[in-house]
């Protein structure tokens, strides 16, 4: 049956002003042909050319509808065109708008465009009242330079954020991340990374399982399990702070560097690390660990730092100084270490012991072999004293000197050397350990062959003046030579060792950090304030 233009026009125009106490129709602005059809479409009119009808702040503009008016819905074909306000636009070939639900429905390459994004799937739902789209296939999000994948998504208007519940790719000239759990905020380009996600670029490789991205200003920022691993060093830490411009990163709580050519490790409780400048900066009960010929060895300081490629770096600890080897330990104010020329520097108040031999000096430096990577040589600028205990009494063994050079076997003091003002008091012995007397003595110089960390020869050099006591006769005032201090109380007994009592805090303060983020660790990290204000912030030039 076919009704007159006259009487549809009367008709429609009777739609434009009726209000429902629920729902407002539908309201049909202009279309070309108006016809009606009940044969082929009961209680449908067909409204074909130039179509525009609104709904609520919405416009819907196509070439061919079907407006069923007593559902308040429309179908929608050919060049489709749905508007909201001057943000947000969904295209397709082919759309349903439900009036009373205002839901929409858009399929035949459907794209939804705002000033910030173009989304392209085959299917896209709106829904007006939650100011919320999805899609459940495969979707394409094209955000400036960023592009997203993924094989479903939900798109927040009021919110201008993307949440992705399946596996989705954002991929940037710089970055690609993968995640199956991503809210995506497309004005300020912000991600938030929740469960297994990754972040690979050219230079470097982060795992995540909580975490902050900035695709614009590739600055992030990872709370659980997260690791950054650069192509010879990767950095561990509850949380990690990543600035891929800067090649800068810092890491805190539990934090581990491991240097994975050399298998060297550095370890904290903060840390900051310049990937250009090849250097890093560490403290909260810092520890550098190095591997010598089957051994390790312990650098500790208030502060550690280390500069350089593997090849030529140099690590220096400041402060409450301390180091730790099987064989050797000490401790002093700083320590210099450089491995180019495989020397280390023992500066302020130093003092090491080999085995049961404890030496001092204003300055002491330990010089190793290149090739075999093991310590060579010893050097004692100002001062120089060795002491070892007596073997049976309660005596000690003293020698002293302006300057001492020394070389180690096997890892042991062996050839000792001292000169100038040198001085020795040594507690002589038989075969039976039976004390022949002490022998006290001054000269020029003095050489020193040990064995198994004991005195086997002394030699004395340029008219040596002294006498060997026997024990009665020399009183014990004068059994120490002048600068004796015996620190065996401060000697470093274990790895553990070389961490000062008030470095020990440090644990503590992270574990409970750590108990802390496991309580909230299914969720993601509230939204920042700069990502909340962004468009404010636009606006006023920040």
């Amino acid at each position: 049956m076919k009704y007159s233009i006259l009487f549809l026009f009367l008709l429609f125009s009777f739609c434009n002003f009726e209000v429902t106490a629920q729902n407002k129709p539908i309201v049909v602005e202009n279309a070309d042909n108006f016809d009606v059809d009940e044969l082929q479409m009961p209680d449908a009119v067909l409204l074909t050319g130039n179509v525009l009808v609104r709904h609520e702040g919405a416009t819907l503009r196509c070439n061919k509808a079907y407006f069923f008016k007593k559902e308040n819905y429309i179908k929608a074909f050919g060049d489709v065109v749905l508007n909201q306000g001057d943000t947000l636009h969904l295209n397709s070939d082919y759309a349903e708008y439900a009036g009373n639900l205002k839901q929409a429905f858009a399929t035949g390459n459907p794209i939804l465009r705002s000033p910030e994004f173009t989304l392209t799937t085959d299917t896209i739902n709106f829904d007006r009242n939650i100011q919320q789209a999805y899609y459940k296939n495969y979707g394409k999000i094209v955000n400036k330079e960023t592009t997203l994948t993924s094989k479903s998504g939900r798109y927040f208007a009021n919110e201008k954020k993307f949440r992705f519940l399946t596996a989705v790719t954002v991929t940037n000239p710089k970055v690609v991340i993968k995640s199956n759990h991503l809210d995506y905020y497309s004005n300020s380009g912000h991600s938030y990374l929740l469960g297994a996600s990754t972040v690979t670029s050219k230079e470097d490789f982060i795992y995540t399982e909580k975490g902050f991205y900035d695709t614009k200003k590739n600055i992030a920022h990872f709370l659980r399990k997260s690791y950054i691993k650069y192509k010879d060093r990767k950095i561990d830490g509850d949380s990690l702070y990543y600035d891929k411009n800067r090649e800068f990163a810092s890491a805190s709580h539990y934090v581990k560097i491991t240097d994975t050519i050399n298998k060297g490790v550095v370890r904290g409780h903060y840390a900051e690390l310049y990937k250009a400048k090849d250097s890093m900066f560490v403290t909260r009960k810092a520890v550098a660990v190095s591997l010598m010929e089957n051994d390790s060895v312990y650098i500790h300081g208030t502060r550690l730092m280390l500069t350089g490629k593997p090849e030529n770096r140099i690590i220096r600890a400041f402060k409450n100084a301390r180091f730790f080897k099987s064989d050797m330990n000490g401790k002093c104010d700083s320590i210099h270490s450089s491995t180019k020329v495989g020397l280390t520097k023992l500066i302020g108040r130093p003092v090491i012991w080999n085995k049961k031999n404890q030496v001092t000096g204003d300055v002491i430096h330990l010089i190793a072999d290149l090739e075999t990577e093991k310590i060579d040589s010893l050097k004692v600028l100002n001062n120089a004293f060795i002491i070892s205990k007596d073997t049976i009494g309660t005596g000690y063994n003293q020698v002293k000197g302006l300057n001492l050079y020394g070389k180690f076997k096997d890892d042991k003091l062996h050839d000792v050397t001292l000169v100038k003002n040198t001085e020795i008091l040594y507690f002589m012995r038989d075969d039976k350990d039976e004390l022949i007397g002490i022998n006290k003595s001054v000269s020029s110089k003095i050489n020193l062959i040990l064995e198994d960390s004991k005195i086997e020869t002394i030699t004395q050099y340029d008219r040596p003046e002294g006498q060997m006591y026997p024990e009665k006769e020399l009183p014990e005032n004068a059994r120490r030579l002048r600068g004796f201090i015996w620190r065996e109380d401060e000697m470093i007994k274990n790895k553990d060792d070389v961490f000062p009592e008030d470095e020990l805090k440090w644990d503590e303060i992270a574990r409970k950090y750590r108990e802390k983020a496991e309580k909230s660790s299914d969720k993601p990290i509230a939204v920042r304030k700069e990502t909340s204000e962004y468009d404010k912030n636009v606006k006023k030039g920040k």
